[in-house]
């Protein structure tokens, strides 16, 4: 979806202000309308929509009071209360313009005007007033799921102190545009955060675009990412266009950040900074507009700091970080997502009125659950598939620590090797470079194989 500039609609009797007005604001802003007369805004508004409207406040021979002006502006938020009015004037006053305010003007400008300051005025307003509405649209969503009791979005159902902080904070982040870099260990929830973010922005109506980075070669990440044209490569038959053109106008989540190699970093803050990708095989820049969100199991400050990780790239990234703490350490969580995922598969595999014992409950707590949320869904799911009646026990749940000696009756070769990188990512804290050096091979085939194993 192309950016949306914000329309704007200028009323003023001052012909040159119609003909110079929109030449200075067209590069910045949408649709420009005028008008030489405020007994004409009514109509028009009642047939098209304009998110700002620049007024003036005086119309008659000689007038100067600005009366005029404040009756229109009455007028119009009568008609429509959300609108937002500038109101201007070549006679201005301090008291004139604390009056318009009161009555409802969102800015007050004078007549002749510095052209940047003005549009840098106009900019900020519109952008403030989409932030507005997005933080309209955040509270609704949450008095809707607040009431909805056990068919929420999990995410509002989480009591721990740690994961409210985190809603906290996607309040006032998720209409900002500001790029977001989600941490925390496999499982813990870190795409449906990104999710969530994007649903409450300003970007919510164009489609989620995603690229798992752990999963990409070298050889591929630029032609994924940034797209090429047909011929530029063995097997490039035809123009194709990489992940960041696709979500221009809405968000590109980038998970696993921290598997780029350096000299892929590089490129990548290049097509930050500039906000412009240049196709594998092509020549011209093509203009991106995202909103970026990127995501890790990794520390990338300590990667910053052995040299692993560009700072300027980190930096880039990381205007808001959210930590996603792992389950063990948010254990009062555990209970409200058991219920979740027992009353999503007990409705999808249709066996309603499945109830978790007591003694089942104080088995799931007290795992620790190294595979985060991800393992607790697989479990949940699995109990419900196999449930011969109406309450699971304990005996429903069988976990398998990663530490556990693998017996003779398990020596095949995937699940040897499922229980030996299990064992490595516990033993560097899910430090994957560090895990993939010791196992012998690349990040990216380690995260593969994790992917494939669901550690």
């Amino acid at each position: 979806m192309k950016e949306n500039k914000g329309n704007i609609l200028i009323v003023d009797d001052n012909r040159h202000i119609l003909s110079s007005l929109p030449l200075l604001l067209k590069h910045d802003f949408g649709r420009i309308g005028v008008l030489d007369h405020p007994e004409k805004v009514l109509p028009l508004l009642s047939e098209e929509r304009f998110d700002l409207i620049l007024l003036d406040m005086n119309y008659a021979s000689g007038a100067r009071d600005g009366e005029e002006g404040m009756y229109w502006l009455r007028k119009i938020l009568q008609f429509d209360r959300e609108a937002l009015v500038v109101l201007m004037t070549a006679y201005g006053g301090v008291d004139l313009a604390v009056e318009g305010m009161k009555e409802g003007a969102a800015d007050f400008v004078l007549k002749p005007w510095n052209p940047e300051k003005l549009i840098s005025n106009l900019k900020n307003l519109l952008k403030l007033r989409k932030t507005e509405s997005a933080l309209d649209r955040f509270k609704t969503h949450l008095l809707q799921h607040t009431a909805s009791g056990a068919d929420g979005h999990p995410l509002y159902r989480l009591c721990s102190p740690p994961m409210k902080q985190l809603v906290a904070t996607m309040v006032k982040v998720a209409p900002t545009g500001a790029n977001i870099l989600i941490t925390g260990e496999n499982g813990t929830g870190k795409e449906l955060v990104a999710r969530e973010i994007h649903r409450l922005s300003d970007r919510c109506n164009d489609i989620f675009v995603s690229a798992d980075l752990g999963a990409l070669s070298e050889t591929l990440f630029e032609s994924e990412l940034f797209g090429h044209k047909k011929g530029s490569f063995t097997g490039a038959h035809e123009d194709r266009k990489g992940r960041f053109e696709i979500a221009t106008g809405g968000p590109l989540f980038l998970d696993e950040i921290g598997n780029i190699a350096l000299p892929l970093q590089a490129k990548l803050l290049s097509v930050l900074e500039t906000r412009k990708v240049v196709p594998v095989g092509g020549f011209r820049p093509v203009d991106i507009d995202i909103r970026l969100i990127s995501a890790t199991n990794s520390r990338p400050d300590r990667m910053v700091a052995g040299g692993e990780f560009r700072e300027d790239l980190f930096y880039r990234l990381n205007t808001i970080q959210l930590y996603i703490p792992p389950l063990r350490e948010r254990v009062e969580d555990t209970e409200a997502l058991c219920r979740h995922f027992l009353g999503l598969f007990s409705g999808k595999y249709r066996k309603k009125g499945l109830r978790l014992s007591g003694r089942a409950m104080q088995k799931l707590l007290r795992h620790s659950w190294p595979g985060n949320i991800r393992e607790l869904k697989h479990t949940l799911e699995r109990a419900v598939i196999l449930a011969g009646g109406p309450v699971l026990g304990p005996g429903d749940f069988q976990f398998r620590p990663a530490s556990q000696t693998i017996s003779s009756d398990e020596l095949n070769l995937q699940e040897v090797e499922k229980q030996t990188i299990a064992r490595a990512v516990d033993v560097y804290q899910g430090n994957l470079s560090h895990a993939a050096r010791k196992l012998g091979v690349t990040r990216a085939t380690l995260y593969a194989k994790m992917k494939k194993y669901g550690i």
